[in-house]
């Protein structure tokens, strides 16, 4: 009996836990986040303050940009133009954003993670290949070509990218199931990070020499 009641609590806690992942619904019709505080309601929600309902106007629920390319000259060739609620105050308590991914030819945006949200990716222009891979401890990689029109979805928090594999530059408009998913990028977070991983810890987690691990942070731009 204490056996199940012990398994009945375990999978309860699971659950609310996996319930709690994503972002909290909404319990009034709108939230606009604060830039200024001079405005704000002195009802707050969640403990969070927000712009006075009777203040807010139609133009803090719209956005522009979208429509224009950015900027592809990186190392990696590729530009995220992110719209979430530090951009879109009204996204605030939504739990939803939205980006748009250009490619120079054969662009790409590395591995990366969104621990906070699902991603829904459509393609505008060009030919994409993308992929995610699983958790420990299958690391099973999923992968798709995608054309013009075509829409893949990548779950919360696993590890994937894209890739233009044409010659053109191509274009899609990620989704994604959180005010703001925030993002990982893999190798930015382990030769980036600040102040630096000690290089002994990267050389057996990768099985690489370490001054190769070394000449990685400072391609990344870590300063010792």
């Amino acid at each position: 009996m204490r056996k199940a009641y012990i398994v009945t609590v375990a999978l309860f806690a699971l659950v609310f836990s996996l319930a709690s992942a994503s972002d909290p619904d909404p319990l009034q019709d709108f939230c606009v986040a604060l830039k200024d505080y001079s405005d704000y309601s002195k009802s707050a929600v969640l403990g969070i303050l927000f712009k006075d309902p009777k203040l807010v106007k139609a133009e803090y629920f719209f956005f522009e940009g979208l429509n224009i390319a950015g900027n592809t000259d990186n190392k990696v060739g590729s530009n995220i133009t992110t719209m979430n609620v530090d951009t879109l105050p009204s996204l605030n308590t939504l739990g939803i954003s939205l980006a748009r991914i250009d490619f120079a030819p054969y662009g790409e945006n590395p591995p990366h993670t969104h621990p906070r949200g699902t991603e829904i990716l459509v393609v505008l222009e060009g030919t994409l290949f993308i992929g995610f891979v699983t958790s420990n401890p299958d690391n099973r990689l999923f992968t798709k070509t995608l054309n013009k029109g075509d829409v893949f979805v990548f779950p919360v928090g696993l590890i994937h990218f894209q890739l233009n594999v044409g010659k053109t530059n191509a274009i899609a408009i990620s989704g994604l199931s959180s005010q703001n998913a925030s993002v990982i990028t893999i190798a930015d977070a382990v030769f980036r990070s600040n102040p630096p991983i000690n290089p002994n810890v990267l050389t057996k987690a990768f099985q690489l020499d370490k001054n190769v691990v070394e000449e990685l942070q400072k391609e990344f731009g870590v300063e010792k």
